[in-house]
């Protein structure tokens, strides 16, 4: 029987095109008269798509990654390369994560077994969340589940141990790179940011079980926050501003928890650099609208408070918290830089603000 696509509905009638006045009509018998009209039939489109075409994957992807990231190590010629590509493909599919970590971690068990192999290890995720700039997140998330989940403990130290002794080697020159030239900043702001990321992702279990923060991560920022505002140029103030976003009000809880008033240092510190040094005005502006952001709890809002209940009104924060973008190259940009970025970000953030106000009408 058929099942309907091969032939026209029963409810389509031929189309025929309107006599004209030159067209002769023919004399109709009766027998001619009784034939039934032929009923035309629309062809019908055979599609090309095949059930054993080849699976799609976007632009970028590599289609074997994860057939060859599941053989394990074994399949790369060094330890280095393997990583290698496991870090490059975090940084291009970050919502891979939660979903590889934890084959990639059992790999690395059985691949890193020598104190050499460890250092590698360590040297590469540092290397690669200080030089790309949207790493240093994943980075410290990658670190944070490494020091839990590895298994090797040399005497030369465990994950964490090595980790927290590269990054001292970098915070030992803080002052050096601090004033030193714009490549050696850049590097310097790199290194900033990413130990701010360890400070809030890096868990330290207590022997009773419960998390805690490195303390020796928060004297380190204290110490690179001196550094920064001891050479006020304009880009150690901006990598300061985005360090205390970052972290400041995990900070300053952490200050008040001791007694120690060194929130308040900064703040002093902020506003006699807004006061006397010369940096651009775009700079000073950011400086002054992080003081304001720490005036109002770091745009926290009250736990009696539910989020539709912000409003420009009631959240001083609610406009303030200056959002930062990042170029296609994930570069990072904010309202103090200047020329073309400068003029994006404020068309961003125009409408960042237009998307709040919707959400909150």
């Amino acid at each position: 029987m058929s099942d309907g696509f091969d032939r026209a509905p029963e409810q389509t009638r031929p189309l025929r095109a309107p006599p004209s006045s030159q067209d002769k009509i023919p004399q109709q018998n009766s027998e001619s008269a009784m034939a039934k009209p032929q009923v035309v039939v629309a062809p019908v489109l055979m599609s090309k798509l095949s059930v054993n075409a080849p699976e799609f994957y976007p632009s970028g992807y590599s289609s074997n990654y994860t057939e060859s990231y599941e053989d394990g190590c074994e399949d790369y010629p060094t330890l280095s390369e393997y990583v290698q590509d496991f870090l490059n493909h975090l940084t291009e599919q970050p919502g891979s994560f939660e979903t590889e970590i934890e084959q990639f971690a059992e790999t690395l068990n059985g691949c890193v077994t020598t104190d050499d192999a460890l250092q590698e290890l360590v040297e590469l995720i540092y290397q690669q969340a200080t030089s790309i700039p949207n790493f240093s997140y994943m980075g410290a998330r990658l670190c944070n589940y490494l020091s839990h989940h590895l298994t090797i403990s040399p005497q030369s130290g465990n994950f964490r141990q090595l980790l927290l002794q590269r990054c001292r080697t970098e915070y030992e020159v803080k002052d050096q790179a601090a004033k030193g030239d714009e490549v050696t900043r850049k590097r310097f702001h790199a290194f900033v940011l990413f130990l701010g990321e360890l400070y809030l992702n890096l868990e330290i279990k207590g022997t009773n079980g419960q998390v805690t923060r490195a303390d020796i991560l928060q004297v380190g920022l204290r110490e690179l926050l001196n550094a920064l505002f001891s050479n006020p140029m304009d880009d150690n103030l901006i990598c300061a501003v985005k360090l205390l976003k970052l972290t400041g009000s995990v900070l300053e809880d952490a200050w008040k928890e001791k007694g120690k008033m060194d929130m308040e240092e900064i703040i002093q510190r902020i506003e006699n650099v807004v006061l006397d040094a010369n940096c651009s005005r775009d700079v000073k502006q950011m400086l002054l609208k992080l003081v304001e952001l720490r005036s109002s709890n770091w745009g926290r809002v009250h736990a009696t408070s539910t989020y539709r209940e912000a409003t420009p009104e009631n959240d001083p924060n609610y406009f303030m918290n200056e959002p930062t973008f990042y170029t296609s190259d994930g570069v990072p940009f904010t309202a103090a830089d200047p020329g073309v970025h400068h003029h994006t970000w404020l068309i961003l953030r125009g409408f960042t603000m237009l998307v709040r106000l919707v959400l909150n009408s």
